[in-house]
């Protein structure tokens, strides 16, 4: 059997990656931002690197730091943007935030841009004809200005206070706690760098001025010097300064959620309306010099997001979604409008498929999305004419990151499947797919990958896609793993470096990734399947599919395991609860008991809005511990605020009272991560996850004997 990096944990975790593509505005060049593995095996460090767009030449490593850089960008004029924590030599010696730094076109060292106190956040857009750009950025509520919030940051590092007062919901997202900052969006004209001797000796000398009268008690005592103290350190004259388009955010802004319009005059943003505890998404434009803010879609109930704006200015491209309710899924909606708001008018009515990212294509005649289509995820071409969408890519692949080319109409994208993590491409106008030079080499995979699908229990069609090892066949049929997707609006369409199935595939275990009743690809009607009933259609949908693969002459039926995290952690433990033809079960930030988690998730309306409390308690798996026969490994991080660290302590509480012996032993395990989140991204304790995932299904599928994994100590 020929090896793969896939058979060793270290060697998986030392594959480069590649994480986002930027196109160069003459569409000659992508820069990627690639991730590799630090020496010491504990993180990954990132870097830009450039390749020809056309599909020639080679890869050009552009930056290299010992801090890394991310979140390219390219200005009008052809320069390169990105976030980076690297020192600047004009900087505070002891700042380690990250900011935003420019890689000049004509050549030469990067120089910094911002020099914020809290750091820049991402780059939220940049304009096709204008060198202006905005960015996020997040600011204390109590600052006025840059200066204050330099001030009032240091205060409380001095302080060593940590505290947070809130006034609204919600506390906390993902893996990271709100506040006290809030994130503003910051325009920033870049061609207003002062890249001089004499701007350095001016900032040189205001610093030194400074500096003596804080020293000097006869200067400090001047009424002007003690204005200045009170005011903070001056931001940089040397640098751009930054101008607030969203002075008092709240909790309202997303930098995700940004376009600018390409004279740099316009940004159009999907804002946050407070409701309670709820909120709805409208969409704003913000004139950038005054910062007038104009509600331009606004609607109870509906939500209005992911702005795109043409190349020509005139208009925009949105996505509309109505509020989903117990009764069913609402649709995901494409509309276009005036750049005023004016006008908007829906297109593909008829598409069964919900665009996943927009953007216009290079004559502003069609949109140019990506969706989740029957187990992959295809570029659509979208005509602004009304007339039916076009699909642009016909492989086996999910597409990523796609910009236009405004010369040729030619796309350049990321892509990937399970066989083949992102690498960059090039799309032609008629779909012809064409590989660029890439950094990272596309890996060996073990085994193969087919397609299978059944017909469930209500006639619906469901598929997956099936993962073979290397000898599985009739005379050497190989162990199963079931391994369901989280979401649960989601399909298993894409590369993923922390859900990977091809580890399992190397040793030895035939993989099942099915797409059941929720997932998305299959249209509307197949999501309302299991809607407001997870434990039912998606339920029945998992052995049906499991089933029809199970009886394969080349799958052992005897020896057969299941997986998930998330709604898959959710649909593990229901599976646990109602079936004992597995040998073992591995359920990761899962969902245990429905009425505590509605209320301790870090948005707790949208699940209770989306179940009628009689479904929630009828699908809440802790109804069922008593019937479990499978042993579980329970995995969980403290730090995952989606699905909070309670619902496996509950599960791993009622596990032990229901199925432990006298003496307190139990079959069941608990692999617990006190600093990770949702997904445990650190690279060793990926391999812990992976090295403990494997013991447990050698002990119970194949009989061995458990084996710590010696990290665990």
């Amino acid at each position: 059997m020929a090896s793969t990096p896939f058979d060793s944990l270290e060697d998986y975790i030392s594959l480069p990656r590649i994480e986002a593509l930027a196109l160069s505005p003459d569409g000659g060049r992508a820069v990627l931002t690639v991730a590799v593995l630090k020496k010491d095996g504990t993180a990954y460090g990132r870097s830009l690197w450039s390749v020809p767009a056309d599909g020639s030449g080679a890869p050009k490593r552009l930056t290299r730091s010992a801090k890394g850089e991310a979140g390219a960008a390219f200005t009008a004029s052809g320069d390169i943007l990105f976030v980076s924590a690297r020192p600047d030599a004009d900087g505070e010696a002891d700042d380690e935030s990250g900011q935003l730094w420019l890689l000049p076109a004509a050549g030469g060292e990067a120089r910094p841009v911002t020099r914020l106190a809290g750091g820049a956040g991402q780059i939220a857009a940049t304009a096709d004809a204008s060198d202006r750009i905005v960015i996020g950025a997040d600011l204390l509520p109590g600052a006025d200005s840059l200066e204050a919030d330099a001030k009032l940051r240091k205060l409380r590092k001095d302080k060593k206070v940590s505290a947070i007062l809130h006034d609204a919901y919600p506390v906390r997202f993902w893996d990271h706690d709100l506040g006290p900052a809030e994130s503003h969006l910051l325009a920033i004209d870049v061609d207003a760098l002062e890249d001089t001797i004499a701007a350095v000796v001016a900032e040189a000398d205001a610093a030194r001025t400074d500096a003596e009268s804080a020293d000097d008690p006869g200067l400090a005592a001047d009424a002007d010097a003690a204005a200045v103290e009170d005011a903070g350190k001056p931001y940089p004259s040397t640098l751009p300064r930054p101008r607030d388009l969203t002075p008092t955010p709240r909790r309202t802004v997303d930098p995700d959620q940004v376009a600018l319009s390409p004279d740099g005059s316009t940004v159009i943003a999907s804002v946050r309306v407070s409701e309670q505890r709820d909120g709805r998404y409208a969409l704003v434009a913000v004139d950038v010099e005054s910062g007038t803010q104009t509600f331009l879609l606004d609607e109870d109930e509906v939500d209005f997001e992911a702005p795109a704006i043409s190349h020509d200015g005139s208009r925009i491209a949105y996505i509309r979604t109505p509020r989903s309710t117990p009764e069913g899924p609402a649709d995901s909606e494409l509309w276009t409008a005036g750049i005023d708001g004016a006008g908007p008018r829906r297109l593909a009515t008829g598409w069964d498929r919900w665009a996943t990212a927009l953007t216009f294509d290079h004559d502003d005649d069609a949109l140019v999305a990506t969706a989740d289509s029957d187990g992959r995820g295809p570029i659509f071409r979208v005509p602004l004419d009304g007339s039916a969408p076009e699909q642009l890519t016909h492989d086996d692949f999910a597409y990523s990151h796609v910009r236009v080319d405004r010369s040729t109409g030619d796309l350049v994208a990321l892509r990937s499947s399970w066989i083949a993590p992102s690498h960059p491409v090039r799309v032609a106008r008629d779909g012809t797919v064409t590989p660029l030079a890439s950094p990272a080499a596309l890996p060996a995979v073990p085994g193969s990958i087919t397609e299978v699908e059944t017909t469930a229990e209500d006639g619906a069609r469901v598929r997956a896609w099936l993962l073979l090892p290397e000898g599985a066949s009739d005379a050497a049929p190989a162990p199963f793993l079931l391994w369901i997707h989280g979401g649960p609006l989601a399909s298993w369409n894409a590369w993923s470096w922390r859900w990977n199935p091809l580890l399992a595939v190397a040793r030895g275990y035939a993989v099942l990734l099915p797409d059941p009743a929720l997932s998305t690809g299959y249209g509307l009607d197949f999501i309302a399947r299991g809607w407001n009933s997870w434990g039912g259609t998606p339920y029945t949908d998992l052995m049906s599919i499991t089933d029809a693969v199970v009886a394969r002459p080349d799958i052992d039926e005897t020896r057969t395991a299941a997986m998930g995290g998330s709604f898959g952690g959710y649909m593990a433990n229901w599976v646990a609860g109602h079936t004992d033809r597995f040998r073992a079960i591995v359920t990761h930030a899962s969902l245990w008991a429905l009425d505590q988690f509605a209320g301790t998730t870090d948005s707790s309306v949208y699940w209770q809005r989306i179940f009628t409390a009689e479904a929630m308690e009828e699908h809440s798996p802790h109804r069922f511990v008593r019937d479990i026969r499978t042993p579980l490994l329970v995995i969980h991080g403290d730090r995952d605020y989606r699905v909070p660290i309670g619902e496996s302590l509950r599960l791993w509480s009622e596990l032990a009272e229901h199925h432990a012996e006298a003496d307190g032993s139990t079959v069941h395990r608990f692999l617990y991560f006190p600093d990770e989140n949702h997904w445990v991204l650190k690279p060793q304790h990926a391999i812990v996850w992976y090295q403990t995932v494997f013991a447990f299904l050698d002990e119970h599928v194949h009989g061995k004997d458990w084996e710590r994994p010696e990290l665990l100590g």
